[in-house]
């Protein structure tokens, strides 16, 4: 009966996440084709005042406040969706008041590249519940460290979703006997969950969005000196302070804390047939990335193909797994559903900010690989970390000489024109990457780790708390990064 009672209460999320869905996007899936090519020459962000934000910034501090405020009605996902629902319904109507039939356009395109998003989250998510490490690793600092270094070249491969998932759950079974692991959480999404996935297009949304653009595959592995300045730091700092939470531990606890943390069990990967999804996953996106689905499925949006690829491949690996592997995972659409949730909110509500930006970015003295760096970084940290890549790669493509419309795969160009360029397309890479680590909505993954994380009995900092992290451990090094690559 336990088993039913669990199958049958996912259908029951999803209805409510379909009617969030239904409630804001069933009107622009209705009148998308019927406008589209409608003022495809003007631009949204001309036509919104600036105060057309405020729902966004509206959902922003309720992410950051509620958790505080009304801690135990916020946790229900069915309280998120209501907010969600209730910020992002007037953002259409606003958006349809401001610029007419170009809303529809515009809000079909971004309910594709949620749809898009969100499958490869819930694929990789899936498909990770299916792989279960039996024994446990010494929860050392030594270990811990070695996991995260781990984690961080994984993240690259199978994006820092894909290692996010796998890691986590063995990781935090390492570290039970241990009182203080709020760090060691935090110390992985920032290494394993965004700074991570810097070399190639399958690590981070961003970078595949650059590579669907124009941009080589192999092009951001010319990046590893920042990707290898920025992680080895994080690792060094993290063995510090993980050594002096042991050592606390040790003086405040009774008995041994080192032997009980010393206590493993021999490794043995169960589920390895999984690893076949996840090569299926990364397969998808390459595809994608070529535009085979347009040239395969014709009228049917590439995007829309991607997305329902990954979500079968999921499915596929959801009933094939055994059932014994999910339950020893702890295994619960919860987290998913959450970010789904939370995510659904920020792509409707970010419209009018990202629109905005567009039309003004260009005014705001962006004209240095240094102000690329920090401007695509700290809107990535508050603001969905692939659109604002791609914003300000417009705006770089916008500055070249000669000039380039953000059209077709005019990155590839941007690049063959060489000279500043090169370094611009750096600094929006590794600010849109890195700075996602900022905040718990600067990428899908640090949502869902915080997420597993507090359903294994941590208690996460707030969404100021792990601000506080991030400020005190990432800017230094980002600064640090600054001087170095981007001056």
């Amino acid at each position: 009966m336990t088993h039913l009672y669990f199958r049958w209460r996912i259908p029951q999320w999803i209805i409510l996440l379909l009617a969030v869905v239904i409630v804001v996007a069933l009107p622009t899936l209705a009148c998308a084709e019927e406008h589209a090519g409608e003022g495809a020459h003007s631009k949204i962000g001309e036509l919104l005042p600036i105060w057309t934000i405020a729902p966004f910034a509206i959902l922003l501090g309720c992410i950051a406040v509620l958790p505080l405020t009304a801690e135990h009605w916020w946790e229900h996902n069915k309280s998120k969706a209501i907010v969600v629902a209730i910020l992002s319904v007037p953002v259409i109507a606003l958006l349809v008041a401001f610029v007419g039939n170009m809303a529809w356009e515009k809000l079909y395109h971004q309910m594709v590249e949620y749809c898009v998003f969100i499958s490869l989250l819930g694929s990789l998510f899936v498909i990770s519940g299916g792989i279960y490490i039996r024994g446990s690793l010494a929860g050392t600092p030594l270990v811990n460290t070695a996991m995260l270094a781990i984690g961080a070249a994984l993240a690259s491969v199978i994006g820092t979703t894909g290692a996010s998932m796998v890691l986590i759950r063995p990781l935090l079974r390492a570290n039970a006997s241990r009182q203080r692991v709020v760090h060691i959480v935090v110390f992985f999404i920032f290494t394993v969950s965004n700074c991570g996935g810097l070399l190639t297009p399958l690590g981070d949304p961003p970078l595949f969005l650059g590579f669907m653009k124009g941009v080589p595959f192999e092009w951001t592995l010319q990046l590893w000196p920042q990707w290898l300045m920025v992680n080895l730091t994080l690792l060094v700092v993290f063995n510090i302070w993980d050594q002096w939470a042991l050592n606390k531990e040790e003086a405040e606890r009774p008995g041994s804390q080192l032997e009980e943390v010393l206590k493993h069990e021999p490794l043995r990967i169960i589920g390895m047939f999984n690893v076949l999804f996840f090569a299926a996953i990364v397969g998808i996106n390459l595809a994608a990335g070529n535009e085979v689905f347009e040239h395969q499925f014709g009228e049917i949006p590439g995007l829309l193909v991607q997305a329902g690829l990954m979500t079968l491949v999921a499915i596929i690996s959801y009933f094939t797994t055994d059932k014994a592997i999910l339950h020893k995972n702890h295994f619960s659409f919860t987290p998913i559903i959450e970010v789904a949730v939370i995510f659904i909110g920020i792509f409707i509500t970010m419209i009018p900010a990202l629109a905005i930006l567009d039309v003004q970015g260009s005014k705001l003295g962006v004209d240095t690989p240094a102000k690329y760096f920090w401007a695509s970084g700290i809107l990535s940290s508050f603001l969905d970390n692939a659109p604002t890549y791609l914003t300000f790669a417009a705006t770089a493509g916008g500055s070249a000489v000669p000039k380039l419309s953000a059209e077709g795969k005019y990155l590839a160009e941007y690049l063959n024109q060489g000279g500043i360029n090169v370094f611009i397309l750096a600094a929006i890479s590794c600010g849109s990457v890195f700075m996602g680590a900022n905040t718990y909505i600067g990428n899908g993954p640090n949502f869902m780790v915080k997420a597993i994380a507090e359903h294994q009995g941590v208690k996460m900092p707030s969404f100021f708390g792990f601000m506080a992290y991030s400020v005190g451990i990432l800017i230094p090094i980002f600064i640090a990064v600054t001087f170095v690559f981007f001056r």
